[in-house]
């Protein structure tokens, strides 16, 4: 459960954007059929950029992340209001014929299209690639799993901190001589997301060339393997298994978890030039930066604990605050342990107009955390605060598909929206 907080924080209003700037993704439509992290967070950022976004939504609960146990602003959680913003919701209940009629309908006039279900579930409502793509050719269509959509893995659930396990990733993380442990991030199903943003955006451009859409395809599992990154090649190379360093990658002394006289701090100084400038600008220990003992990476691996105990010394004898203002001072990298509080509250982010408040359907600001995406030409969209579970259905269906109000009735009378009314 999350840790209790000192109270909320007071947020400044969004900035909006230049009026009439245009939009990277303006006359797009998503139709997103996701739910939870990966997908959500994909779509998201589609409608960052732009993108209409239209989410579906079971009727009986909507998205997982309404009901998550974290705190709630309005009756919805921070992890749902966290991950879309920019989208209307419209409640279908997929279980009945009329429903998937109009999610169809929806299909049809869209650009691009992104689901997250189990393998086979869209084709069994008819709304698979296959169906779709021949009343609508130019469709990008996105689909993202545990294990992809193909394969004998392809029909097995899994989730971000499975894939972390079975991957090696999570082998990597934590300390030496105690068991691995998942990042507190989720960051497969981030990551996942954000790739799979990059092919629908990749898939557009291509469609533009090409003429036609294609259907494209994102797996936790092949992300979390990705993910291991440079060390999954070291692997490769050598035949070497990279296990848990701790907060030290390659055995490095100056980089990692420093202890001042009142707090923690971390410094990456791992080359040469970046150990000389830490050691005579910010140490003032010019004579440990000349030392042959700690000449060259190597060395200093091969000495470490002496060099560790040096630094360690040092560090140990002012306040956090001094040294991080030296490191900044010499452009060696370095920074405060913050918590998410004290993050939030930094500079960094007040400055970069990271967190802001924007409005909400049922009364208090929503807190929003900016798309960190910047662009000069085509700024993102001011953000749009979560939906309500099926806020917009009968909006959307009216401005899409245009459907009167006789034929809202009987879809509702047949229980596509819900229990029948």
């Amino acid at each position: 459960m999350p840790q209790q907080l000192s109270g909320r924080p007071s947020l400044p209003p969004h900035r909006p954007r230049p009026a009439g700037a245009p939009k990277v993704l303006d006359g797009i439509r998503v139709i997103d059929f996701t739910r939870v992290i990966a997908g959500p967070y994909c779509c998201q950022t589609l409608g960052d950029l732009g993108a209409e976004v239209i989410k579906i939504e079971n009727p009986k609960g909507g998205d997982d992340t309404r009901g998550f146990p974290y705190a709630e602003l309005n009756g919805e959680s921070a992890p749902f209001l966290s991950l879309n913003r920019n989208k209307r919701s419209v409640a279908l209940d997929m279980a009945v014929p009329a429903a998937r009629e109009v999610a169809r309908a929806l299909i049809d006039t869209a650009d691009v299209v992104v689901e997250n279900f189990s393998t086979g579930v869209m084709d069994k409502f008819g709304l698979g690639y296959d169906a779709v793509a021949k009343t609508n050719p130019r469709l990008v269509y996105c689909s993202v799993s545990a294990y992809g959509r193909s394969g004998p893995f392809a029909r097995h659930s899994g989730y971000d901190p499975i894939t972390q396990a079975e991957s090696g990733f999570m082998s990597m993380n934590g300390w030496p001589d105690q068991p691995p442990v998942r990042t507190g991030v989720p960051v497969i199903d981030m990551s996942t997301g954000m790739l799979a943003t990059n092919a629908v955006l990749a898939a557009l451009f291509a469609r533009e060339r090409l003429g036609k859409g294609q259907r494209v395809e994102l797996a936790l599992f092949d992300a979390a393997v990705t993910m291991t990154g440079f060390y999954g090649h070291n692997y490769l190379v050598s035949g070497q298994n990279q296990t848990r360093f701790g907060d030290a990658p390659g055995g490095s002394p100056s980089v990692g978890m420093f202890q001042a006289s009142d707090g923690p701090f971390y410094v990456a100084c791992g080359n040469d030039r970046l150990f000389r400038r830490l050691l005579t600008e910010v140490v003032e220990r010019p004579d440990v930066a000349a030392d042959p003992e700690f000449a060259t990476t190597r060395d200093r691996v091969r000495n470490r604990v002496k060099l560790r105990g040096i630094l360690d010394a040092a560090f140990a004898t002012k306040p956090r605050e001094h040294w991080v203002t030296k490191l900044k001072a010499a452009n060696a990298p370095g920074g405060p342990l913050r918590t998410i509080e004290e993050a939030f509250n930094a500079p960094e982010v007040r400055e970069r107009n990271l967190v802001s408040g924007i409005p909400h359907p049922k009364g208090d600001p929503a807190p929003n955390l900016a798309s960190p995406l910047r662009f000069d030409l085509t700024p993102v969209v001011d953000p749009v605060a979560a939906p309500l579970l099926g806020q917009h259905t009968e909006t959307v269906l009216r401005e899409v598909l245009r459907y009167d109000e006789a034929r809202l009735k009987a879809l509702a009378a047949e229980g596509a929206f819900g229990a029948k009314r």
